[in-house]
Order: C-alpha cells, then structure tokens, then sequence
C-alpha cells in the first residue's frame, strides 16, 4: 500500500466502532444519512466538470439514493466521507463487493477547490485498508479517459489498467489492484 503525506499530513486510523482515520485536518469516517445532499452534489459537480451529464451513458447515479442498501447493510461494503472541521462533506468514496475476492471502489470525488491536497490520496488508502478489512485481496475500479487526475492517483497507488471501452464517445477506462 502506498504511504502518503508526512507529519501532521499522515493518514491515521483512528480507534473507532466504525472504521475513522484523519489526514491533517481532514477526518474520515462512514457515510451517514445527513450526508446525502452533499454527497449527491459532489458526485453531480465532479462529472459536470468534465462534461459529462445524465442520460450520457456515463453517468448514472442510482447509487446515491440507496447508500445504505447497497454499501453498509450487509457488511460487505463502505462508504465513506472526508469532512473539514466545518463538518461538510468534501470528498467521497464507495466499496462494494464484486464477489468473495474482490471489491469495486466507486464514487471517488473530491471538492474541485480541493484538488491536490491529499485528499483524493488519503480517501483511496482508506477504501484499500476497508478492502482488506472485508476480506477482498482484489480490487476493481473505473473512470473514464477525460479524469487524468483520478488516472494519475490510481497509478500512483498501483493500480493496473485493464481495459478501455468506448461508451457513446467516451472512453471508459477499468483497473484494478492486488491488494496481497
């Protein structure tokens, strides 16, 4: 697993009844339901950032209104929220399971404003370790070819690209990491 930051600026799992760690002034913990709204703009703000839209093939959001359901009911699954001291959600980031070896990391988005602070870095550490807690030496993840970012933080954590598939013009790319 790749170690990031320094300092102060060091993810550090907390002690918790659900999993928590901090990375400087960012504290990240599991999604809870007053959560939703910023989390739906996040994803909304992300993706109309680089043109995408509802209905584009692309972008689809169902996801986001069974949280619960579909990431933390059964215990297979997380997701998470990094919040500044004000308490307002400015990154995300899902894990779901595929099957019994692997999990699917979804919804990694950080406030724009944000970007290139670490934060998109400390958000993925944590899923990785949450992928190792739940039992998946295996994950898998997507994003398409017009989020250098996202593809540039993925590589740096050792990500591996799989394949690339256009879907309605645009090229969505899929990777995944061995997590043992």
């Amino acid at each position: 697993m790749a170690a990031i930051g320094s300092g102060a600026r060091t993810l550090v799992r907390r002690p918790a009844a659900t999993p928590e760690w901090t990375f400087g002034d960012l504290h990240i913990r599991r999604y809870r339901p007053a959560d939703h709204r910023a989390v739906v703009s996040l994803h909304r703000e992300g993706l109309a950032r680089i043109g995408l839209r509802p209905g584009d093939g692309v972008y689809y959001e169902d996801d986001l209104f069974m949280l619960e359901r579909i990431y933390l009911e059964d215990g297979r699954g997380e997701f998470l929220v990094g919040v500044l001291p004000d308490g307002e959600p400015v990154a995300m980031g899902g894990l779901r399971r595929v099957d019994e070896q692997t999990g699917e990391m979804v919804r990694l988005r950080v406030r724009h404003d944000l970007h290139r602070h670490g934060y998109g870095a400390a958000l993925l550490q944590a899923l990785e370790e949450r992928a190792l807690d739940l039992g998946y030496p295996r994950l898998t993840g997507d994003t398409t070819e017009l989020q250098g970012p996202a593809l540039e933080l993925y590589r740096a954590f050792g990500w591996v690209e799989l394949r690339r598939e256009l879907i309605n013009g645009i090229v969505n790319i899929y990777g995944e990491k061995k997590l043992l």
